[in-house]
């Protein structure tokens, strides 16, 4: 690497902002973790003009809190590797890093589409600290900004709801219309002064972010330069299509009033994520489903930016009487298949014979995360008041399912503070779509770095 050489006339400056900046950090355990040259570093040290910076590597580190030895050490082969440390789960910056270069680099689900219910309707979301605004317009388009005024930066929507005209500022009153555009600049010239020839309102519209639907899910990409959403899915529809058909994600139907439900677990959202991912917990965590969908039944499901699992057993439609609809394309002698599988970084997706279902995951922050789950029906016929009680049954399934994870990752959480735990270890086979999100978790990391 090429060493830092800085001249006398611009080494003082660079010398007062790393003392200061070091010998702060010193104070925060989790830094001096991830950057051991903070161990030795004394501010009151001599440093001379023109004298190579040895913490150049240090340096860069900072730039993106990656410490890429241990990131490095998740990439071996699974019956060597740990998992991610317990920085990742535990500490804001990290939290921070993961929206910027793991959840903003990809495409990341921020809500639902049918949560915005009639045109002309807003709804502001909270993305890990951004204040996002997914916006239906007068035409029914939706799409998703910054929630944040291009004047003086006051956030601009504080609750979900109909606009009647335009999105008003709160602070001096600027207005925009449903599609961005600055409409009202009152005074912006002076006194009764509203346009300005010095001003160009068209520059000055509210920043949008590139996004996408898919089965529902408003999806973003902070970065701009995902691959499209649509070619990131292919792998994951063009798999489906051996049980949903060609057709199959157009005959989905939700629930206007139900078949919906939002849970609050105190874990980081990785680690909703592994639990997903594996099947390993089955026996211990959910005893009424492996009654009849046992361990044994299951499979891995591991393929691009996707992981999970599979079984051969599904039955609730004979355990719980919930005879429903199922999709036309659907084997009829593999009618007890199911797969749930991650869509990286945070959608949990499942399907049926009878129905499937989507959860976003909502990291709030290093510890807590909102799970919001919708439930999807084959075709209009599922939505009759016919088929309520069965649909009323998958609910509480499901409800029941996610519940008793909510133990397990807490307890998980709890344990990233061990010094005891630090990454831990996998089983060689029950652990492999677990330990393939770490991988991949690790690599948009070393990614970004190398980026840097």
């Amino acid at each position: 690497m090429h060493r830092l050489s800085l001249s006398a006339k611009h080494w003082e400056c660079a010398r007062k902002f790393m003392s200061d900046f070091f010998s702060s950090m010193q104070k925060e355990k989790w830094f001096v973790e991830i950057c051991p040259a903070l161990k030795n570093y004394s501010s009151q040290r001599p440093l001379k003009a023109d004298q190579p910076c040895d913490l150049e590597t240090t340096i860069m580190g900072i730039a993106n809190l990656i410490p890429v030895q241990t990131l490095e050490a998740v990439l071996g082969p699974i019956e060597h590797a740990h998992g991610l440390t317990n920085d990742f789960y535990t500490e804001q910056p990290f939290f921070e890093l993961d929206r910027d270069q793991v959840l903003g680099r990809n495409w990341a689900c921020i809500g639902f589409a049918t949560d915005l219910p009639t045109n002309a309707y807003v709804k502001p979301v909270d993305f890990m600290g951004l204040p996002l605004l997914i916006m239906r317009n007068r035409e029914g388009q939706v799409q998703v900004f910054h929630n944040v005024c291009s004047h003086r930066g006051v956030k601009l929507v504080q609750e979900a709801g109909t606009i009647q005209g335009m999105i008003r500022c709160p602070y001096h009153s600027w207005t925009y219309d449903l599609n961005g555009a600055l409409r009202g600049t009152p005074h912006v010239g002076g006194i009764n002064q509203h346009k300005d020839e010095r001003f160009a309102c068209e520059k000055h519209g509210l920043k949008p972010l590139r996004s996408a639907i898919w089965m529902d899910m408003v999806f973003i990409n902070l970065s701009g330069d995902a691959p499209p959403l649509e070619e990131t899915l292919a792998p994951l529809t063009e798999r489906w299509v051996q049980f949903l058909g060609q057709d199959g994600m157009d005959l989905m139907r939700r629930e206007s009033d139900g078949g919906k439900m939002s849970i609050e677990v105190n874990c980081n959202w990785k680690l909703a994520v592994e639990n997903y991912c594996e099947a390993y917990h089955l026996p211990w965590i959910h005893p009424s489903l492996n009654s009849y969908s046992r361990l044994e039944d299951h499979y891995n499901i591991i393929f691009d930016q996707f992981a999970g699992q599979g079984s051969l057993a599904y039955n609730l439609s004979d355990v719980a009487g919930t005879h429903l609809p199922t999709f036309p394309s659907w084997p009829a002698d593999r009618m007890r298949n199911a797969e749930y599988v991650s869509f990286f970084p945070n959608v949990l997706l499942g399907i049926q014979a009878d129905h499937a279902f989507a959860m976003m995951l909502e990291p709030v922050a290093p510890g807590k995360t909102i799970e919001h789950l919708r439930l999807f029906f084959v075709g209009d016929e599922a939505l009759s008041p016919h088929y309520e009680a069965a649909r009323k049954a998958v609910m509480e399934s499901w409800r029941v399912v996610f519940a008793e994870d909510i133990a397990s990752v807490e307890g998980m959480q709890k344990g990233r503070s061990s010094p005891g735990y630090n990454g831990g270890a996998f089983s060689p086979e029950m652990d492999l779509p677990t330990h393939y999100f770490h991988k991949w978790a690790a690599r948009q990391l070393l990614n970004s770095d190398e980026k840097a």
